[in-house]
């Protein structure tokens, strides 16, 4: 298909130029779509199986040298007619690095994917004329997609039909407010956040609803292309693991290096036998090695990834948690990133007084106090009446989902929404004023008006 610039072409332009129509495609023709273009999900590079994620381990070169020392002790040891007692602890130490390795990289890959399928999205989509439930990794170009609000935008889409309808595009553009999007067809140049006609995957539609078009799926969207640059960007070793290996490199040089001199000394000048010579300089290179370094460093790692995860953050590679106290600048999106894109209502002020709200977050628990002392909303008509109209001139809905409290709308009508839930409001105060009717916001009032009766 044809890479087009959508945002620029009116809607039937652009049903036509993806044989699509209102009542949307067929279902044989979206199979025939699924084998052209793919699966609408995103590339993900080769997954790492356990085998190759054990091996790792062996792949240092201290853990290297450590095995070539448990070698040429076990030799050391059959000459001499004695015990392996240093290649047993050799070993001991190297196998059991590599099994705490393990374990801790395979238990974090494992919650990488865990939490991968808990995002498993399904979305309405129109076939056949009829309203369908898929996978979201089964859309296809040209394909017509239902959204409402708390609707989680499944691939990039041109709109049909937007009433009020408003999305959150943080995830995308870092824009914390909602944008409102409308029909008609603009510039070819403007930017994506600008793009007011398109909705993207990854964002998440606040207030309204919508009908549209699928227009790109998986790498083809606009978080498509942000994945494949990230795909592309070349990983460097963590700081801790490059200073390692030269370390194991200079390790290696100088003990091969002193057990060539004394060896040539001892042979040369001093005249001792050959086989004797060559006993001492193996057992000087074996003892050169730092055979506890490679346990101690895991472990202390090992201890590092524990304390990380306690804090609800996976690392999947042991050594990155050296990387973190390595770090001079961190480069974050604000919105969704280190703030949850959450309002809340602090405080109200009104006339000389003012009242101080607790509470963080969603959750409808708080205590109102005025100068230290709690107070009571419903018995105070103007504060009654101000959370009353806030609560009642507002589209979003909060509701309790899995033990959290979320916000399906807009983030400022969420907070007033719950302010008014810290009073005591819920919906048997929208049923004793039913909303009759309805001035949308827009940019020339700059406010929303609704009519309720009662």
């Amino acid at each position: 298909m044809e890479k087009k610039d959508w945002h620029a072409e009116d809607i039937e332009t652009v049903l036509e130029s993806l044989s699509s129509n209102r009542s949307g495609i067929s279902g044989e023709e979206a199979k025939e779509r699924l084998e052209r273009y793919g699966p609408n999900e995103l590339r993900e590079e080769k997954k790492i199986t356990p085998l190759e994620i054990f091996l790792s381990q062996f792949k240092s070169v201290l853990v290297l040298i450590l095995m070539i020392s448990a070698v040429f002790s076990a030799y050391i040891a059959i000459q001499k007619g004695e015990a392996m007692t240093d290649t047993y602890v050799i070993l001991f130490i190297v196998i059991m690095n590599a099994i705490l390795g393990f374990v801790q990289e395979y238990r974090a890959e494992q919650a990488v994917e865990a939490l991968k399928k808990m995002v498993s999205l399904h979305v309405l989509v129109l076939r056949d004329g009829k309203e369908q439930s898929i996978d979201s990794k089964d859309l296809v170009p040209g394909d017509i997609i239902l959204l409402e609000a708390g609707s989680r935008v499944p691939a990039d889409s041109r709109l049909i039909e937007a009433p009020n309808l408003q999305v959150d595009e943080a995830a995308l553009t870092g824009e914390s407010t909602p944008v409102t999007k409308r029909l008609d067809a603009l510039e070819k140049d403007v930017g994506i956040g600008d793009r007011k006609n398109m909705v993207f995957m990854g964002t998440v539609v606040t207030g309204g609803r919508a009908v549209a078009v699928v227009t790109e799926t998986g790498m083809s969207t606009e978080f498509g292309k942000i994945a494949g640059m990230v795909q592309a960007v070349e990983v460097e070793a963590p700081p801790l693991k490059q200073k390692m290996e030269k370390m194991g490199r200079q390790l290696g040089a100088i003990s091969v290096i002193l057990t060539i001199w004394v060896f040539l000394i001892g042979f040369f000048i001093h005249k001792h036998e050959l086989e004797t010579m060559f006993m001492t300089a193996i057992s000087l290179a074996v003892s050169a090695i730092p055979e506890g370094l490679p346990a101690v460093l895991t472990i202390t790692l090992a201890l590092g990834v524990s304390r990380m995860a306690k804090q609800k953050a996976i690392v999947r590679k042991l050594a990155s948690v050296e990387t973190l106290g390595s770090t001079t600048v961190i480069c974050s999106d604000k919105t969704g990133t280190l703030t949850r894109n959450e309002m809340t209502v602090r405080q109200i002020t009104y006339g000389d007084s003012v009242i101080d709200i607790s509470g963080s977050g969603y959750a409808p628990t708080g205590e109102f106090t005025m100068y230290g002392e709690p107070v009571t909303p419903q018995e105070n008509s103007d504060v009654d009446l101000l959370l009353r109209i806030g609560f009642l001139n507002n589209d979003a809905h909060l509701q309790e989902s899995e033990g959290n409290w979320v916000v399906l709308g807009d983030p400022t009508e969420g907070a007033l929404t719950v302010v008014g839930a810290k009073a005591g409001m819920g919906e048997e105060l929208k049923r004793d004023y039913p909303r009759v009717g309805e001035f949308p916001f827009d940019s020339t009032r700059k406010m929303m008006t609704t009519i309720h009766d009662g």
